[in-house]
């Protein structure tokens, strides 16, 4: 990859790595030092690294580095100790995407982190398996079980309006 390129990736991926993992830690500066993070390895990298794997390359890395730091912080949830009925929203309320927010807020990392790559980053099941190392059918588990709870906490659709 070149100094272009490499300049390219900045500007053209920059804000949806920083996204994507903005709404993994609701932290902004922890994001931004992930994705300086990120972007240090890929130039630690430069020249092993193909210009068209770049945005792959930076997901992955910016991913791998969440972890890493999540395990540090010992943030981590078990889904299956969770009590859906605890936090389902039964209150009417008109702000969809805020309620939608809160609810990805409450997912365990790995389902949020696999959410919001398939249905805001637009990523392939096969994408998502390589960028957070886990295989395809872990990848389908983790979106069917958090959709699934989102659903039963939005609720139905005249609660929310």
């Amino acid at each position: 990859m070149t100094v272009e390129e490499y300049n390219f990736c900045v500007d053209e991926f920059s804000d949806n790595v920083y996204r994507f993992i903005l709404k993994n830690i609701h932290d902004i500066d922890k994001a931004k030092d992930i994705v300086q993070d990120s972007y240090e390895k890929l130039w630690i990298k430069v020249e092993t690294v193909a210009y068209e794997k770049a945005k792959s390359y930076l997901f992955t890395t910016a991913y791998h580095t969440m972890i890493d730091l999540l395990r540090r912080e010992k943030k981590f949830g078990d889904f299956n100790n969770v009590k859906h009925e605890n936090y389902s929203h039964t209150d009417q309320y008109s702000d969809l995407n805020e309620i939608l927010h809160e609810a990805i807020k409450l997912l365990p990392e790995a389902q949020r982190s696999v959410i919001m790559l398939r249905d805001y980053e637009g990523y392939t099941y096969e994408e998502i398996a390589e960028v957070t190392g886990l295989n395809e059918s872990q990848v389908k588990v983790y979106i069917y079980r958090g959709r699934m709870f989102l659903k039963e906490y939005i609720g139905k659709l005249e609660t929310v309006i």
